[in-house]
């Protein structure tokens, strides 16, 4: 049983420390050094970009949610 069982074990081990535990570690360091990178230019240009639109959607739904207490002052009540 025990001759039987270790190679069974060893075996997919011994595969797994070859190919893919040296893929899994160059590619886990390979994602830290670009998170410790920062964002590149046009990263940070989207990224303005999606706060200026962040901005005017909050002042448009500000807008709204004034006609809409104007309007029809229960409308938060309702689910």
């Amino acid at each position: 049983m025990a001759d039987i069982l270790v190679p069974m074990i060893a075996v997919p081990l011994i595969l797994f420390m070859i190919f893919v535990a040296p893929i899994w570690v160059i590619m886990h360091y390979r994602s830290k050094r670009k998170l410790s990178q920062g964002l590149s230019e046009t990263e940070l240009q989207d990224l303005q970009q999606l706060a200026r639109q962040a901005e005017h959607m909050r002042e448009r739904i500000k807008t709204l949610e004034s006609i809409l207490d104007a309007d029809a002052p229960t409308w938060r009540e309702r689910k």
